[in-house]
C-alpha cells in the first residue's frame, strides 16, 4: 500500500501537515517501505487571517496523494484532518523514522 509522509529530511516524521510543501510516497508491505516518489504540493498554512478556510488546497493535496491509503505526518489540525479522511486518505500522527513508523502503522489498516 502507499502512504505519504510529511518530512523535512526524507529520514524522520517530523514535519506539520500544513507546512508540508511536499510529500514522500512510500510503498510499505510486510518486507518493509521503500521511497517510490514525491509529491510538490502548495502549503496549506499560510497565516493568512482573510482566507482561513483554503478548501481548494486541500482538494490539491488530495489530489497529489491519490491512491494513498493514509498520510502521516507531526501535526495535522482537526479540519484538515477530517477533510483527507472525506477524500479517503488516513490521517495519522505520529514521530520518530520513517520506514519503521511506517510497517508498524500498515499493520493497522
Amino acid at each position: 500500500m502507499l502512504i505519504a509522509v510529511a518530512s523535512k529530511d526524507g529520514r524522520e516524521i517530523n514535519q506539520h501537515f500544513g507546512h508540508a510543501e511536499r510529500f514522500l510516497i512510500f510503498e510499505v508491505d510486510a518486507g518493509g517501505a521503500r521511497l517510490v516518489d514525491e509529491k510538490k504540493v502548495e502549503r496549506y498554512c499560510t497565516y493568512d487571517a482573510f482566507h482561513p478556510e483554503r478548501a481548494h488546497v486541500l482538494q490539491a493535496i488530495a489530489d497529489a496523494l491519490a491512491g494513498c491509503r493514509a498520510v502521516v505526518c507531526a501535526q495535522i489540525g482537526q479540519g484538515p484532518q477530517m477533510e483527507m479522511e472525506r477524500f479517503g486518505v488516513d490521517a495519522f500522527v505520529a514521530d520518530g523514522p520513517i520506514k519503521a513508523t511506517l510497517v508498524e502503522i500498515a499493520k493497522a489498516l
